[in-house]
């Protein structure tokens, strides 16, 4: 069983697309893991040895449904003086003060003991999104590691692509560091991020609808 998981979440980690464009994500994934792309030293040992935390410098929020019903608030500290550029789009996107963000939004990648994944506000599948500094802007730093479940990251389509996708752990998952910048982590509500996880499969495609019905800052 739990060589079946390992195996699930490492074909689940080629397969984040994390966004905006899956098919050729999955191709350079696979090839930086496995054959031409060097190794990211920095990441692995910041794995073992780095910040998995940081100080909490503002909480923002989601409230969720999930299949049309309402399924609860799940509440998020984020790391401003660690990476405040990263943390200044997420907010500004719970709040939509720039015209567009979460609300509405869904979370179209689910995938049981690896990550929920959310924030696509234009194509709701994956392949779009965008920030507000524009369509994409530069991986700010990766001085926090990814701290197991209910840790909050960008996703990307590879370096310098962060737009407005996001994830929320649900496991431990060390290889993600080095190449997904931690920004703040489930601090209320983790109850409702596993209720999320429920409704996802082994190929990431949600069995029902889970969606950002309203966001905001705590």
């Amino acid at each position: 069983m739990k060589t079946s998981m390992k195996i699930v979440n490492i074909l689940a980690l080629l397969g984040l697309a994390l966004g905006f464009s899956p098919r050729p994500a999955l191709t350079r994934q696979t090839t930086r893991a496995f054959t031409t792309e060097p190794l990211q030293i920095g990441g692995i040992l910041q794995g073992f040895f780095g910040k998995k935390d940081a100080p909490i410098t503002e909480t923002v929020y989601f409230d969720i449904a999930i299949d049309g019903f309402t399924a609860g608030r799940v509440e998020m500290g984020l790391y401003g003086s660690i990476v405040p550029k990263t943390v200044e789009n997420f907010k500004q996107l719970c709040l939509g003060s720039k015209g567009f963000g979460f609300k509405d939004s869904i979370f179209h990648r689910i995938i049981p003991g690896f990550m929920i994944q959310g924030g696509d506000m234009t194509s709701f599948n994956g392949t779009g999104g965008k920030s507000i500094y524009g369509a994409r802007f530069e991986d700010e730093n990766f001085d926090i590691a990814h701290g197991g479940p209910g840790t909050l990251s960008m996703a990307n389509a590879g370096p310098n692509t962060n737009g407005s996708q996001f994830f929320l752990t649900v496991g431990d998952t060390p290889w993600l560091n080095g190449k997904h910048v931690v920004f703040g982590k489930v601090t209320k509500g983790m109850e409702v991020v596993r209720k999320i996880e429920a409704k996802g499969s082994e190929n990431g495609r949600p069995k029902v609808e889970v969606k950002i019905v309203g966001c905001g800052q705590v």
